[in-house]
């Protein structure tokens, strides 16, 4: 079905409540890693109940948990926008965070589609998400953007072209960050079932040689890195992050995060741009035009 374009961006937001567990956010931890470093130890702040800090991507699954055997929806369904899931990429991901995420709750989560673009051969779907606290304060707020391949053309404007360069200097720090074999396996049961990160078949047909991981795997990979490795261990002290996914990366790869730290502003926060490569593959990218804000130490 032709995008409607008109259809999608007057569509009512929809509206639905959201809660998770403690659990929920041990699995999300475990999923990326946490705990299975010797050099790092069991990192109970992550892994353990008991003064439990919460990932700040941990809102990009938040109230997404599953049950056993349910499977995804097959395809992109949203108001003027029905696409077959084989056609469909994780483009970009930005996420800014109001305040610190408790380790269990509930949440109004509100999301609209906020522009689609008309790339050509491609339609840029560009969705945002807001979540409010049961206070009615604001929680996040995320945007996706989703490309779908085949489905553009259909007469709409292309959108802005960004070109953002990274700094003419060498990176402050690089964060080494390792996967393993059967990571896309865990972070699959945080709620994505999509079989593109599991299914031989299935990834073949969407053209890749093998199962790949989650665009939000490493989006979560390089929050815990940063964190890890830039803010002391304190989760608190991140609070946006937005990045474009520019290549796939196969569980058992690592990622080479370069950063570049731009001095604290005014407000007391300072920016990271980053930058996110596969040193097995001859440093492909796999983040682009990615930027963190956190408080200033």
């Amino acid at each position: 079905m032709p995008i409607d374009r008109d259809k999608a961006l007057t569509a009512s937001p929809s509206v639905r409540e959201i809660h998770w567990t403690t659990r929920d956010v041990l699995l999300y931890h475990l999923s990326l890693g946490a705990g299975a470093d010797a050099a790092t130890g069991p990192e109970l702040h992550l892994t353990y109940e008991n003064g439990l800090g919460v990932l700040p991507t941990f809102a990009m699954v938040a109230g997404s948990g599953i049950s056993a055997g349910e499977a995804p929806p097959p395809g992109l369904h949203l108001p003027g926008i029905d696409v077959d899931l084989r056609t469909v990429l994780h483009a970009g991901q930005g996420l800014r965070v109001h305040r610190p995420l408790p380790a269990s709750g509930t949440a109004t989560l509100s999301s609209r589609v906020a522009e689609v673009w008309d790339k050509g051969k491609a339609a840029l779907v560009v969705l945002e998400s807001a979540a409010t606290g049961p206070d009615g304060e604001p929680l996040w707020t995320s945007t996706t953007r989703i490309w779908a391949r085949g489905e553009g053309g259909f007469g709409g404007e292309p959108g802005p072209e960004e070109n953002r360069a990274g700094p003419d200097r060498p990176a402050d720090t690089v964060l080494s960050v390792t996967t393993t074999p059967q990571q896309a396996l865990w972070y699959r049961l945080n709620g994505d079932l999509n079989p593109l990160h599991a299914d031989p078949e299935f990834a073949r047909a969407a053209g890749f040689d093998r199962p790949i991981l989650h665009g939000l795997a490493s989006y979560g990979l390089v929050c815990k890195a940063l964190v890890d490795g830039v803010l002391d261990g304190d989760v608190t002290r991140l609070t946006g992050l937005a990045v474009r996914f520019s290549g796939p990366l196969v569980p058992g790869e690592s990622l080479a995060v370069s950063v570049w730290r731009e001095g604290p502003a005014d407000d007391g926060t300072e920016r990271l741009t980053l930058h996110v490569a596969c040193p097995g593959r001859d440093g492909a990218p796999v983040l682009t035009h990615a930027t963190a804000t956190v408080t200033a130490s």
